[in-house]
């Protein structure tokens, strides 16, 4: 029994050719579960040996648009690429809000929607999506597979809210936390209590602060610096702390000072890297 997470995108608002925008893919039995859409996402979703038309729901954490840059693309090549009659359609789950960006997003691709279905006959309708908006509560349960969500505090953003999946058998429960932006919150530790690993978003406060511009330094008010990543990740004892969303970029050669910064606070295994990094994590009896 395991979970695999697969760092998609481990970029920020911040166009770089290295890494895609923000996204984790997380492949638990026969479910594949996105976590947040960020920009390249379908790119790095088939070289992780996947596609939209196989994700088995999409989970957004907020809606800021790094998180949400290619919910279109995605809606759009799902519908297009999926050839059985009268698909299922995509469950979203997102906080309050969601709804409302679907079907705006759906509108702005209005356009190539009708466009596609006169020029296919069987395509016959949009592309068939079903949201569901949570802030707190069981939101999932298939095949043994359960997915649950808390809020977070990335205010104002708000409502902004974390996921936790979990998997269970006879051998135990593996479990995953994926934490999206957020500063350190008693509704994130609790969520992420005792789980396998957390998956969580973080700045270098230190680097971002030197930078003259003050809209650059506003996002340290309201992102976990990677020592407060570690800090939570101890407080709720998880097994494996998974560092992701790197703002600034994480320089070539500087991964371990980036992992010191963590250790300082967590004493287990800390994984980072660059898009496409795979963690598996099993289950705890």
């Amino acid at each position: 029994m395991s979970i695999e997470i697969t760092l998609l995108g481990t970029g920020s608002p911040i166009p770089d050719p290295q890494r895609a925008g923000p996204s984790t893919l997380i492949r638990v039995g026969d479910q594949q579960l996105l976590v947040d859409c960020g920009r390249g996402v379908l790119q790095r979703l088939a070289a992780a040996g996947g596609s939209a038309n196989t994700l088995s729901a999409l989970l957004l954490t907020h809606l800021h648009s790094d998180h949400i840059a290619d919910l279109g693309d995605l809606m759009i090549t799902r519908w297009v690429t999926t050839f059985t009659p009268d698909p299922a359609p995509l469950p979203i789950i997102g906080p309050p809000g969601t709804a409302e960006v679907v079907a705006a997003t759906l509108q702005a691709f209005g356009h190539d929607i009708g466009y596609r279905i006169a020029h296919h006959a069987d395509l016959t309708a949009p592309p068939p999506v079903q949201v569901a908006e949570h802030t707190d509560g069981q939101v999932w349960d298939r095949d043994g597979v359960r997915i649950t969500v808390a809020p977070t505090d990335h205010r104002p953003v708000t409502p902004t809210i974390a996921f936790r999946v979990e998997h269970a058998d006879t051998a135990g429960t593996a479990s995953v936390v994926l934490a999206g932006d957020t500063v350190p919150c008693d509704s994130l530790d609790k969520l992420a209590a005792g789980a396998g690993a957390l998956v969580h978003t973080v700045i270098r406060k230190d680097l971002i602060d030197a930078i003259p511009q003050q809209r650059i330094r506003d996002i340290c008010d309201y992102h976990s610096s990677v020592a407060e990543a570690g800090a939570t990740a101890r407080r709720a004892g998880v097994g494996t702390l998974v560092l992701t969303h790197y703002v600034p970029a994480i320089a070539p050669g500087q991964e371990e000072q980036w992992r010191a910064l963590a250790a300082a606070e967590f004493d287990g295994p800390i994984e980072l890297g660059d898009d496409l990094h795979r963690v598996e994590v099993s289950a705890r009896g």
